[in-house]
């Protein structure tokens, strides 16, 4: 016996991990708190008269924002399941570019509805099931009944779609102004796909911020608006008609050596011809650049003094100090390549008038306190740029963001071509369809599947609560008319019912003007419902320890005394 008790241990030893481990119900539990706390931190910003979050980081930096991926990026979070939601929200900003709060409060909703039934011993993999079924049918029932193509209701659906994605931000006052100017811009950046639809590629619209004036004096320019100036203010041309754009990212400094190369010279007079050829490589390269008919040159680097002269002879314009972003974006428009080097194959440098893009008219023109250099009527794709203005700093990057989730979701909506009704219409809708699926199924599924119909009413009751309305009521109200629509066909018309924030009651969301494009909606459904499967399938975690080094630092040995003798 006394054999066996010794041997006990040095048979855990063996088996021991090095680190902490937590299984079942103590690590989903876990899972559900951090998600849930996550959820809470955004919850409180959702909706038209949802509130804004102060963040500052660690050297002081303050960022004022209600846009969920942002709230969350700059969080630093610990827990590994909080994180799933933190990057959930960023891949909904990334896919569809609104809808960010909702999909993080939906999917913790559903990691807390799905541990009430872990409780209640249905087992994890039959909740996933019918959580995945639920979803199915959800995005199915949203196709077939819910979405209004745009076609129908023209561009005032488009600009309304704009407006809704603003009502929650900081411009939301402005809306009217702001979604005309996005819709507008993309609009102006459309262009066809060749399979009879149409792409917006919203990168060619170029946002700019300069704070001073009202919010409501920012500019839409037709064109690609680049925030740098020329390179000499005077004797050089700040308009340039029939422009053919150069565009470079190399400087066209003079010449150096390169490091670690030694030039031996026994006569003084060779070192000014050193000096003079080190110029004369530069002086050629422009020469090079200019002969092929270039009046407009952009660079990502610096351009020498010693070489402005050149331009100014031929009467070209020359930028430098160019961002790389912009001129990727320009060389896309004007259909210029962007030029990492003049060498060619044969070892010889050389420039081709291929390279160079096309403009109707490059200008500099003074916006607010700053000059810009506007790129007008580029030959391959038409551009657009957004000059915003604010009091500060906090006020203008905010704008920015929100201009960006408009511009997204005019994106989708031009893209796609359909719409749904928005303030927790879509919600309501499907909550009502799937608690009757539910029924209807004789599995173990049904559980999940009226949970799943249960956890969706968190966006009618958050959007209510954030209003400072009753909530229950609000939400009883909703139900009692989508449940009308689906059971009366007659009254079918009762499906666009949503809420009414600001009156605190319930109206026809699509006569208000209250959109959403479809995609953001199947997007939040069902990436919500992914990322609650992933941590609900989790059942145990391990946490392995740090190994601790054995060598120590500098200063322990000297400490020690180890490095003497």
């Amino acid at each position: 016996i006394v054999g066996r008790c010794l041997s006990e241990p040095a048979k855990m030893s063996a088996l021991t991990v090095m680190g902490e481990r937590s299984t079942g119900d103590n690590i989903r539990t876990q899972n559900v708190m951090a998600a849930t706390s996550i959820a809470n931190i955004v919850k409180s910003s959702l909706g038209p008269v949802g509130l804004d979050k102060m963040l500052v980081d660690d050297v002081g930096d303050v960022t004022v924002t209600n846009d969920g991926a942002t709230i969350l990026k700059l969080l630093e979070v610990e827990h590994p399941a909080a994180k799933v939601l933190c990057e959930l929200a960023e891949l909904q900003d990334q896919e569809v570019g609104d809808g960010t709060t909702s999909v993080v409060i939906i999917a913790a909703e559903l990691l807390k509805n799905a541990e009430e039934l872990v409780r209640q011993k249905i087992h994890p993999t039959s909740i996933i099931s019918g959580y995945r079924l639920a979803c199915k049918e959800a995005v199915k029932y949203i196709q077939d009944h819910l979405t209004i193509n745009t076609d129908e209701l023209g561009r005032e659906c488009i600009i309304n779609a704009a407006k809704t994605s603003m009502s929650s931000k900081l411009i939301g006052a402005d809306s009217e102004f702001f979604s005309n100017m996005v819709v507008e811009a993309a609009n102006a950046v459309k262009m066809s796909d060749g399979k009879g639809g149409v792409k917006v590629p919203i990168k060619a619209v170029n946002v700019l911020k300069a704070h001073g004036r009202s919010a409501r004096e920012s500019i839409l320019v037709n064109g690609y608006a680049l925030n740098c100036t020329i390179a000499a203010q005077i004797g050089m041309p700040k308009r340039v008609t029939n422009a053919k754009v150069a565009c470079l990212d190399f400087s066209l400094q003079k010449a150096k050596m390169k490091l670690g190369v030694h030039v031996l010279i026994n006569d003084p007079e060779k070192l000014d011809a050193i000096r003079q050829r080190e110029s004369d490589i530069t002086k050629e390269r422009v020469e090079k650049i200019l002969s092929t008919g270039a009046n407009v040159v952009l660079t990502t680097g610096g351009i020498d003094d010693l070489c402005l002269k050149y331009f100014m002879e031929k009467n070209a314009m020359a930028v430098r100090r160019c961002k790389k972003s912009d001129l990727k974006r320009i060389a896309k428009a004007t259909g210029a390549t962007l030029v990492s080097s003049l060498a060619n194959l044969e070892g010889e440098e050389s420039f081709d008038p291929s390279l160079l893009g096309a403009a109707d008219e490059v200008v500099q023109e003074r916006i607010s306190d700053d000059e810009l250099i506007l790129i007008k009527g580029p030959k391959a794709r038409s551009a657009s740029s957004i000059i915003l203005r604010g009091a500060n700093d906090f006020y203008c990057d905010e704008m920015e963001r929100s201009v960006h989730d408009a511009l997204c979701v005019v994106k989708r909506v031009l893209e796609s071509k359909t719409i749904v009704p928005g303030g927790g219409a879509v919600e309501a809708a499907l909550s009502i369809y799937l608690e009757n699926f539910a029924t209807s199924l004789g599995s173990r599924e049904q559980l999940a599947i009226a949970e799943f119909a249960r956890s969706l009413l968190v966006i009618p009751k958050t959007l209510a609560v954030n209003a400072a309305q009753d909530s229950t009521e609000l939400v009883a109200k909703l139900r009692a008319y989508h449940n009308t629509s689906q059971i009366n066909t007659e009254r079918s018309n009762l499906k666009w019912v949503g809420l009414d924030l600001y009156e605190g009651t319930i109206r026809d969301n699509k006569k208000a003007g209250v959109f959403e494009p479809a995609m953001c909606k199947v997007k939040c459904l069902k990436f919500a419902t992914e990322a609650a499967i992933t941590i609900l399938r989790i059942d145990d975690m391990i946490k392995l320890m740090k190994e601790e080094k054995e060598g120590g630092s500098y200063q322990d040995a000297y400490a020690s005394g180890a490095l003497e003798g």
